[in-house]
């Protein structure tokens, strides 16, 4: 039979719960031991008006890469593509130089000099995570 197989939801949805709890886990520890408070989830937390700036730029830049690149990808043959124009490398190299330039104005603007050892420890862990699901097939479960 073609297609995924009759357990491929089950474990995706399992997957998702079990990175969802590492990264929920490994926040609770590092806010807890670097003492920087919560910020609200799925908002934008700028730092200051240069920040949000910034990071609004960077968005808007990765938008229009994530546009060219889809049009420049769909007429080529699937050998032939441009791998950097995928857009999930996009979308990574958009998450990594956001939470990046985020490190970097706390570092410079923040009250709570921790805050950006915070967002560097997440950003780490987050590729880290990413990297080893990846080249382990999600240690063997697909």
């Amino acid at each position: 039979m073609y297609g995924i197989e009759s357990t491929f939801w089950l474990k995706l949805i399992f997957m998702i719960v079990i990175i969802l709890l590492f990264f929920i886990i490994f926040e609770l520890i590092m806010r807890k031991w670097l003492k920087v408070e919560k910020k609200k989830r799925f908002s934008h937390n700028h730092v200051n008006d240069k920040h949000s700036k910034i990071d609004w730029s960077i968005r808007i830049i990765f938008i229009v890469f994530i546009i060219l690149g889809s049009i420049l990808n769909a007429n080529r043959d699937d050998t032939e593509r441009i791998w950097f124009l995928e857009p999930w490398y996009l979308l990574l190299g958009l998450i990594i130089l956001s939470e990046a330039v985020r490190a970097l104005m706390e570092w410079k603007y923040a009250d709570n000099k921790n805050a950006y050892i915070f967002t560097l420890s997440q950003l780490v862990f987050g590729i880290l995570l990413v990297i080893s699901i990846l080249r382990t097939n999600f240690f063997g479960m697909f």
